[in-house]
Parts: C-alpha cells; sequence; structure tokens
C-alpha cells in the first residue's frame, strides 16, 4: 500500500457520526487519487442529478498518492463535489500545506455526507476526529477562523475553512486553507456552507511508506534539476510569480480587457509580476515541498499578506480596466476573506460594469459605489458585498451568468458552462478556446493548459492562431492534468516534466510499474467519467460552445486584431480525437476500452 494511506473518513453531518473505511486500493490504482477517485466516488455514490444544495449531495476531499510523499510539489489535494455554479462534476485544486498534514494524520479521502443542523466544524489529530461546534466562528471571516482554530488546537495545525461567501452560498465561494490558498472554482465554498460545516482542522504525526528511500532520493535530484533548469519554473515563475504572464498577454494581444471587450490593456504594465516584484514584494512563498515558490507574500502601507496571483491580477485589473496594483491588492485580500473565487469574483465584476456600461444596472441600484470600467475606489467594496450578500453584490455573488441572464443579456457573461473564463483570450490563442469549450468544470484554462505550447513554446512552439493540429494538443494536456490533478502534484512542474516523469514518480513512491502511456491512459479514463457524471446531470455537448463574443467579434485592435476562435472548425476533430461520437458523447467501445 506505499503512496497511501488505505482509510477513508466518512463523516456523516446529519447523524453527527464518524467511520473509518477502508479506500478500495483496485479502485485507487485505477484513478491514482485525487480528482479522479473524488470523481469515480462521486459517480458510485451520488446521483448526478442530484440538487448541490440538497443533503444527498456529498464532498469528498481527496489526497493524491505524491500528497505529503517526498516529491517536487506533493501537496495537493482535491475538493470534488456537484457544482452549484455549473451543474457539473467540480474537483477544486489546492496547495499550501494542508493536504500534506491530513496525509500525515493518516487519511486520503474524507468524505462529508448530509447537513448538520447547526455549524459545526471538524477536527482530525492522527486517528482521532470528532465535529465540534462552530457556532461562534459562524459569520466570520477565513483569517479570523483560522486563527481562532489554530490556538484552540495542537501546535501546527493547519485550517481549511469558508467565510461568509460559503455560508451566504454564494455560487462562486471557495474554500480556502492556510489563510490565501484556495480551492477556487465551481463554487465548492457554497456546498460546504450548505452543510453548515465551517471548517476543517489537521494535525498528523506520520507518513505514509514509500518502497526505497534512497531511489526516491535519487529521483527527486534529477527531477527538482529538471525543474530548475526550466526557464518557466526556475526563473520566470520563482522570479516573478504567475503574474509574469500579465505583458507576455498583452504583448501577444490576447489579455481581456473590459469584460473581453477587447484584448489588449494600456495599464498592463502597472499591474505586472515585474511591477508586484519591484514595489510590493517582501518574499516568496512556496506550498509544500516546491521548489519553485511562485507564492507572492506583499506589502501595502502597514498591511503584510498574500499576494495577488495572475488570474487576479487580470480579473480585477485588466477585465474590469483597472491598473492600480494597491486596489487589486485589497480586493484579492477580501477575496481570502470573504472565501470567494478571484477569477469568478473580478469576472462578474467586469459582466457588471459592461451591463452597467450598457444601461441594463441603472445607477438606484448601486447604493452609492461606483461601478464603472477603470475605477479604482469601490472595486473590494464590491468584493465584500458580495461575500455579505448585500445588495447588487448578493445578485454578483450567483456569477456573471445568472447576473446577466436576470437583465435578458446572458450572452454578456464571458462565461462557459457558468463558469468565468480566466486571463486569456481565445480569439488571438486557438487551443485555449476549445479547451474552454470542452473542460468537464466550464471555463477552465487548467484543465489543458495549451497556452505551454501557444505561447511558452513548452515543449514545443506551435501557432496560437492555427486552429489544425489544436484538438490532438488539447486531448493530451486535458489528459495529463487529470492525471496530475489525481497524482497529488502541481501543475505547474508540467512545464518542465513530461509523462515519463510522473510515471517514474508514482512508481518510485507507489511501488508500481506504470510507463508514460499508462499516465495518460488513466487521465483519458478520468476525463471520460467525468464526462459522463455531467451527462447524466443533464449536460449536453450543446453546452461545448463559447461566448457568441468570441466566436463572431474579431479583437478590435493590437497584434490579434481580426481574430475570433475557430471553435467550429475544431470541435468535431476533438470529438474523434476522443473517439467520441459525431454527437460529442463517449461510445460504448471508448468505455468499454477505458474499463468503464
Amino acid at each position: 500500500m506505499y503512496g497511501y494511506n488505505g482509510k477513508i473518513l466518512r463523516v456523516n453531518l446529519t447523524e453527527g457520526t464518524l467511520k473509518t473505511e477502508n479506500l478500495d486500493m483496485d479502485m485507487a490504482r485505477k484513478f491514482l487519487g485525487g480528482r479522479g477517485l473524488g470523481t469515480k466516488l462521486m459517480m458510485d455514490e451520488v446521483d448526478p442529478k442530484v440538487d448541490p444544495f440538497s443533503p444527498e449531495n456529498k464532498l469528498f476531499i481527496v489526497s493524491g498518492p505524491m500528497t505529503g510523499n517526498p516529491v517536487a510539489t506533493g501537496g495537493r489535494y482535491m475538493v470534488v463535489t456537484k457544482s452549484p455554479l455549473s451543474g457539473t462534476i467540480a474537483s477544486s485544486n489546492s496547495g499550501g500545506k494542508w493536504g500534506a498534514e491530513m496525509k500525515f494524520a493518516g487519511w486520503d479521502v474524507i468524505a462529508f455526507e448530509g447537513k448538520s443542523e447547526n455549524p459545526v466544524y471538524l477536527s482530525i489529530e492522527d486517528d482521532k476526529a470528532e465535529l465540534l461546534p462552530a457556532d461562534e466562528l459562524w459569520g466570520t471571516t477565513v483569517s479570523y477562523t483560522t486563527k481562532k482554530l489554530e490556538e484552540n488546537h495542537a501546535k501546527g495545525a493547519k485550517v481549511l475553512a469558508i467565510g461568509p461567501a460559503g455560508e451566504n452560498l454564494s455560487l462562486i465561494a471557495a474554500i480556502i486553507n492556510d489563510e490565501d490558498r484556495a480551492a477556487g472554482r465551481s463554487g465548492v465554498g457554497a456546498v460546504m456552507g450548505s452543510k453548515n460545516l465551517k471548517a476543517v482542522v489537521v494535525k498528523g504525526s506520520g507518513a505514509p511508506d514509500v518502497p526505497d528511500q534512497e531511489k526516491i532520493k535519487e529521483l527527486n535530484k534529477k527531477q527538482l534539476g529538471i525543474i530548475k533548469e526550466n526557464g518557466v519554473t526556475g526563473q520566470g515563475l520563482p522570479t516573478y510569480g504567475t503574474a509574469v504572464l500579465v505583458n507576455i498577454l498583452n504583448e501577444l494581444g490576447s489579455l481581456p480587457t473590459n469584460n473581453f471587450q477587447k484584448a489588449l490593456f494600456e495599464g498592463a504594465e502597472e499591474i505586472s509580476g515585474e511591477t508586484l516584484a519591484e514595489k510590493y514584494l517582501v518574499k516568496r512563498t512556496a506550498c509544500y515541498r516546491c521548489p519553485i515558490g511562485c507564492g507572492r507574500y506583499v506589502k501595502v502601507g502597514d498591511w503584510e499578506g498574500g499576494g495577488p496571483e495572475y488570474e487576479t491580477l487580470w480579473a480585477f485589473g485588466a477585465s474590469c480596466g483597472i491598473s492600480d496594483m494597491e486596489s487589486i491588492i485589497k480586493a484579492n485580500y477580501w477575496c481570502n476573506e470573504m472565501g470567494l473565487d478571484t477569477i469568478s469574483a473580478g469576472a462578474t465584476i467586469a459582466a457588471a460594469m459592461e451591463l452597467h456600461q450598457k444601461g441594463y444596472i441603472k445607477d438606484e441600484d448601486l447604493d452609492g459605489v461606483s461601478l464603472e470600467f477603470g475605477n479604482i475606489t469601490d472595486i473590494a467594496e464590491w468584493t465584500k458585498r458580495m461575500g455579505y450578500g448585500q445588495g447588487l453584490g448578493a445578485k454578483m455573488a450567483m456569477g456573471s451568468y445568472r447576473l446577466a441572464e436576470s437583465y435578458g443579456v446572458p450572452e454578456l457573461s464571458m462565461s462557459v458552462k457558468k463558469l468565468e473564463m480566466p486571463a486569456y483570450d481565445p480569439r488571438g490563442i486557438m487551443g485555449i478556446g476549445l479547451n474552454y469549450a470542452t473542460s468537464n468544470r466550464g471555463g477552465c484554462h487548467v484543465r489543458g493548459y495549451t497556452i505551454s505550447p501557444e505561447v511558452l513554446g513548452l515543449p514545443e512552439q506551435i501557432d496560437r492562431f492555427e486552429a489544425n493540429g489544436k484538438p490532438g494538443w488539447v486531448k493530451t494536456f486535458q489528459d495529463l492534468t487529470a492525471a496530475i490533478d489525481s497524482l497529488g502534484v502541481c501543475l505547474f512542474t508540467s512545464f518542465a516534466l513530461g509523462a515519463d516523469d510522473y510515471a517514474e514518480m508514482c512508481n518510485a513512491i507507489c511501488g508500481t510499474d506504470y510507463t508514460g502511456k499508462d499516465i495518460l491512459k488513466i487521465g483519458e479514463r478520468i476525463y471520460n467519467i467525468e464526462r459522463q457524471f455531467n451527462m447524466m446531470a443533464g449536460l449536453t455537448p450543446a453546452d461545448d460552445t463559447l461566448p457568441r463574443r468570441l466566436l463572431e467579434d474579431e479583437i478590435p485592435e493590437g497584434p490579434s486584431k481580426g481574430h475570433v476562435n475557430r471553435l467550429a472548425e475544431m470541435l468535431p476533430v476533438y470529438y474523434s480525437e476522443r473517439g467520441w461520437g459525431t454527437d460529442g458523447i463517449p461510445t460504448k467501445e471508448k468505455l468499454e476500452e477505458l474499463g468503464l
């Protein structure tokens, strides 16, 4: 059982009971852990048509076999449930230290069922687990909750929590661990809130067994060398964090601006990674066993804390027409405190700005708070109002699609399957548009990050404007990412490592004999079972699309001027690459091939 603990903690919140189950190791080998194992558990135990806020929906926190083990970036965990935002399978990834601590405590999976009558939190210290009252914590911010629970529990305990956004069932609510690391996307925080579950505190003193420590040390030395020699993982990300991408994307004319009305932002330099490093950075921070250290710890005035990622700088910056770094840092702070997904929060504010710009949202709806592109005064105030569900903020807390739909113009929501798209304009980068359209959780970049070859030239440079050949790239990246998410390591390692490297890593930790092809096949299995879940939940291939603006309105200016995304050319080829029918539905033959 190398790499795993072999245990599931089953928590019935309705009954207030906890029990230990053995992990089905055949299932674990077939789906690895994390995203794959969580999705398989959802498929086996939950009706895909379930109301996400029903007690019958379950929430799984799942580590991977690499989580808590001595490999580079082995600290990731996944939250898997049904998304209240998109209605799809939700599997949201986070780093920091919490996931490794869960593994040290002896657990591979924590499964939450039912709904508590009153607010509670779960305390875990190795094999001792108990539900405790959280009435006094309900309504408090993430940092307050975290500090209070750290004071009340064993030294070194790690805390995962929701803020007011999750309690108020905001459909864009995140789960936050270690105060500023987020399982951010798909509204997983709202599912936790619907169960009256405020937090999970964990402290462990063990470690999973591994077959050969010396062999693992040798492998680590080799892979760390590859990671440190890579230009992105060895220089760009450590020096400037993910925000290194701001100027890069803007120079390509593919940085979405003013809610994707444009793709070139004049104020990009002011919100870039270079500016963040020069004027605000105190130090870089790293998740468990991470040699990259892309996290930013910043200072503004007397305040110090976790700084914004690239997506956050874009969402509250270019997407809202704002080039003031301090305003964005403040909005990022309030996302962490409220427990909000920064991508969806910023993108929803941007959609609201366009709704106001076009006269759908009236001045009298604003309660004296500004809502214009480029206005830096109240961006943080809207973030707080979304978290607390106040005024127009309560409508915005439901995400951009439902906000725009309420005014009769859902096409002004820049989302796929109701999940807001991130900071890459797919009119200037064809492959990422196909990935957005076909992602199993909606408008998501990290499910098939073709920015790597289309922009960064890794593993090779491909033409970003070219549609031909992109379906194969997208499928490969989606399958590899599904496996990485399930192993419990960081996606950023894939800038330097390939499928064979992940197979070697897994074999050293778990005593398996996977090849790179095996890893990709497991990823394909995971992608197909996610697709199955979504189809059973009521989604159809008609949902594999992009906002009309990106298919019909050409980029108006800059290096990508004149382009739209050519999704119609790519989608049928993508379905064929996947071995699905022309209708986009997995065939019986493909499912049998994958053991589904």
